[in-house]
């Protein structure tokens, strides 16, 4: 079990009994948001600071999500920071915007400006730690979140008292108040008239982690069992120490085998899996060996990525534009580069007025122009035929590559978008992309490979002549 170090000096409440300490003679930076949890935070910390020696900071974010609320908190951490004397660092971000930009969630995005913020703040200040206000009840949130998300047992094991920060490992996190349930703090702030402002986000079922809150917990406390606070952190221990221990066995495998870059030596007894292929090590060794690679390379492990590597040997797998990771037999991974597509800029001209066929680039298409069934609307469509406006189309047409700035306005869609954001939401891979045909009338482009076909070209209820149009791949 962890061990609960009890506070001395002014702040020595019972309701504090499980607050855990860092290290004598440290630098904080203390991250205070203005809310009940943070301002506990920094008022325990003050209070203990000159018998425990510590350089305290504030430092605040502030996310712009609320508006003028947002601008209220800043001004409120300002003013307390000025009155208790400690430093004040602030910091701020378009949060909304910036998540747009980069199709993330807002809770994802707003945590990783946040801690950007946070590391770079102390970096600059030569503070080795940073003190985040997170408690027992966070905890048992986050376990429900990440469960729901399929998260395995490090990440059910929750968050730990001292972590390196993501931003930058030289720098601790270190959270005093983890132990300790929201009841606690809110008792400590009462008897010591501690002030602070709520978040009225914290309301908003929009969030995952609200929801949670609000409905679920109160669900299963209520129907099915009343101290779950207690079952939720002991489950989390055990999974926490599970995986350490799995993850311990899966460095020193790889400190026998030499495939870790930075390695720490150790002294002792063989390591229990050291002489084994990578092959014969339990799975769940087997996926901390390949998730402590990845990590070095500056990748996030997610079980997909690990799964795709650990059951294909020797296959790529892209995990960003230009990179791809694969393993070999013994089980080392390695990062390839592969070769960045470039715009093939061969063109095929073609005549409509008969029909005929050409091959470009591995398509083969055939095309015919006449008038159209009676019954066009029931005409039967099939795989690789499709049918347009043969007079919008005109007599001549151009077979090329897809080129930057490509614009396509497919059936349905109300004008023209970029190609390159029709193939990311389409999900066609990037090196695929360079590869598709693209046929262009002169009033523009009519048939992209892959695609629906044009608004503009499409056959409506005046259309007087239809094209067909048919395709085939060698091999097909």
């Amino acid at each position: 079990m962890r061990k609960r170090l009890a506070p001395k000096g002014p702040t020595g409440l019972p309701v504090l009994s499980g607050l855990r300490l860092p290290g004598r003679g440290q630098k904080i930076l203390v991250a205070v948001s203005g809310g009940l949890d943070s301002m506990v935070l920094l008022h325990t910390l003050k209070a203990m600071a000159d018998e425990r020696r510590w350089g305290l900071a504030v430092a605040h974010f502030n996310h712009h999500l609320r508006g003028r609320e947002s601008d209220a908190d800043e001004a409120f951490v300002r003013k307390v920071a000025a009155i208790i004397k400690l430093p004040f660092f602030a910091g701020g971000a378009d949060v909304r915007q910036i998540v747009l930009m980069e199709k993330v969630s807002t809770e994802m995005g707003a945590r990783r400006l946040r801690h950007e913020f946070l590391a770079r703040t102390a970096r600059q200040h030569r503070m080795s730690a940073i003190a985040l206000a997170h408690h027992a009840d966070d905890q048992v949130e986050l376990f429900f979140l990440r469960l729901l998300r399929g998260a395995g047992g490090s990440g059910l094991g929750g968050m730990q008292w001292r972590s390196p920060s993501p931003m930058d490992s030289r720098i601790s996190l270190v959270r005093p108040l983890l132990d300790l349930p929201r009841a606690a703090l809110e008792e400590f702030a009462r008897e010591h008239r501690i002030r602070y402002r709520e978040d009225t986000t914290n309301r908003s079922m929009d969030y995952l982690r609200n929801r949670i809150r609000h409905e679920l917990l109160p669900l299963l406390r209520r129907n099915y069992q009343a101290g779950l606070n207690r079952t939720i952190l002991r489950s989390m221990e055990i999974a926490s120490a599970d995986s350490s221990l799995v993850a311990d066995l899966a460095r020193e495998w790889l400190e026998c085998q030499g495939f870790l870059r930075q390695r720490e030596k150790r002294r002792g007894a063989q390591p229990s899996f050291g002489n084994a292929n990578f092959d014969e090590l339990p799975e769940a060794i087997q996926r901390q060996v390949l998730k402590l690679q990845i990590i070095e390379f500056g990748f996030t492990p997610d079980f997909e990525l690990i799964e795709s590597i650990r059951l294909s040997p020797a296959k790529s797998v892209a995990v960003a534009p230009n990179d791809c990771l694969s393993r070999d037999s013994k089980g080392c991974v390695r990062r390839l580069r592969p070769s960045v597509p470039t715009f093939d800029r061969q063109t095929v001209t073609v005549e409509l007025s008969e029909p005929g066929q050409s091959v470009f680039d591995g398509l083969k298409l055939n095309w015919r122009v006449g008038k159209p069934p009676k019954r066009f609307g029931r005409t039967r469509r099939a795989a690789g035929r499709e049918f347009f406006d043969a007079d919008s189309i005109g007599k001549e047409i151009v077979l090329r590559h897809w080129r930057a700035g490509d614009r396509f306005q497919p059936i349905g869609l109300p004008a023209a978008v970029k190609l390159q954001d029709l193939f990311t939401n389409a999900k066609v891979p990037r090196e695929k992309r360079h590869q598709l045909i693209v046929a262009e009338a002169r009033s523009g482009i009519f048939w992209v490979e892959g695609l629906r076909i044009s608004e503009k070209f499409k056959v409506a209820a005046e259309t007087r002549r239809i094209l067909v149009w048919t395709w085939w791949r060698h091999g097909d």
